[in-house]
């Protein structure tokens, strides 16, 4: 049953709403949904009466390749009660499985991914919860990648090697997942996998020694650097995908992270010279919500500027948090941190009206693998926002919140 937390109400220019938080789940086991709500990666199923879930019974380490996650479906209409349906082991706490219910049958399908215990190979899982089974898995035995984003309107879905992200970037990968190229800084054989869902057809849709040839002349160092992608974004009309290129992250002075724009036939593959902050999240057509000095900005990736300032430091104090852009298109959520606390605010985009919650603490969880991220994920009617959290339990346990906009 869902418990009433707190209510705030704030006084917006011309109106006033108020935003309604509520724990939705409860412990003593461990529940988050994982991956950022942007790009209309949406918690709830198409009709709205389920919201999927990873459910665990730790989250002081991250998990070994033994450690199976409960997917767990949220039944709103009945209590909220739970019921287990599958279980994972590729996934890890910030992420969780990537989540993506189908486009093309949001009631019933689910796409997330798993591992062979046997051999550690990453692959992904279509899970229809009406025949309560799984109805394909997407394997590829030479190089075994999971989904890292579902076109918005379906058909097809990208593919990264969690096993390369489990070495250089741990928070982001499958710790001990197969790494076919674990030797290869830029490899031929990796990079962003493109898979078409009705065949189970997939080639490599750009590989990282193309990007490494693409970066070079700007970036000399890039030489040696062993790569890695985040974030692999499509746009609303699955005509563009924005990701971002790296290497040696965690070593500031050597940092490389270099945003870039392909579209999904291979052709207009561009780096980017401006770097776009935070987790960006895409608008409508070419442009992308983000951050530059300090302000919520919307970029333009064709023309390679800033076209758009929305709200101002009075609204986004830090506007280079978790973004995600309604389904209606016209409220945008941003969460973000103050040191051991995750605060959201709400913009509606058509009058400037804008509320914020109060921090939500996390203390011992703002960094490393396991972090509670402000994660932020919108309902399909554009009137609820689902996030994690630590409850006020005897545990500290991981649960989930929602936000209600009333």
């Amino acid at each position: 049953m869902i418990a009433p937390w707190l209510v705030l109400i704030f006084a917006a220019p011309a109106t006033e709403w108020k935003l309604e938080v509520q724990q939705l789940t409860f412990g003593p086991k461990n529940h988050f949904f994982g991956y950022i709500g942007h790009v209309k990666n949406i918690p709830w199923n198409g009709n709205g009466r389920y919201i999927v879930a990873l459910r665990t019974g730790f989250q002081d380490r991250m998990p070994a390749p033994s450690d199976a996650a409960e997917v767990v479906l949220i039944d709103t209409l009945r209590g909220n009660r739970e019921t287990v349906v599958d279980h994972t082991r590729g996934w890890n706490f910030q992420q969780g499985t990537m989540f993506y219910w189908n486009p093309r049958a949001p009631d019933t399908q689910l796409f997330f991914n798993d591992r062979d215990p046997k051999t550690n190979h990453v692959f992904t899982v279509l899970f229809d919860i009406a025949k309560k089974k799984r109805i394909r898995e997407f394997r590829c035995a030479g190089t075994p990648f999971g989904n890292s984003g579902v076109a918005q309107n379906g058909g097809r879905f990208l593919g990264l090697n969690y096993g390369r992200l489990a070495r250089l970037r741990p928070v982001t990968g499958y710790p001990q997942a197969f790494d076919w190229a674990r030797e290869e800084a830029a490899p031929a054989s990796d990079g962003i996998f493109l898979v078409d869902v009705a065949s189970g057809a997939s080639r490599l849709l750009v590989s990282y020694q193309t990007l490494a040839e693409l970066v070079k002349p700007r970036h000399p160092d890039v030489a040696g650097k062993h790569l890695f992608i985040n974030h692999t974004l499509w746009n609303r009309g699955d005509d563009r995908i924005y990701f971002y290129l790296r290497g040696d992250f965690d070593v500031p002075d050597r940092r490389l992270d270099i945003p870039c724009t392909i579209r999904p036939d291979g052709t207009g593959l561009t780096a980017h010279t401006l770097h776009i902050g935070g987790h960006p999240e895409w608008e409508t057509g070419s442009r992308i919500i983000g951050s530059v000095d300090n302000r919520q900005i919307v970029y333009d990736v064709d023309r390679q500027e800033v076209v758009e300032t929305i709200g101002g430091p009075e609204v986004f104090p830090k506007p280079g948090g978790d973004v995600a852009l309604s389904p209606d298109g016209n409220l945008l959520v941003n969460g973000y941190r103050e040191k051991d606390s995750n605060y959201y605010v709400v913009f509606r985009r058509r009058d400037g009206a804008f509320a914020r919650t109060p921090g939500f603490a996390h203390p011992g969880r703002t960094s490393g693998e396991l972090r509670v991220d402000g994660s932020p994920n919108w309902n399909r009617t554009s009137d609820q926002i689902l996030f994690p959290g630590i409850a006020h339990d005897a545990g500290h346990t991981r649960q989930l919140f929602l936000i209600r906009l009333r």
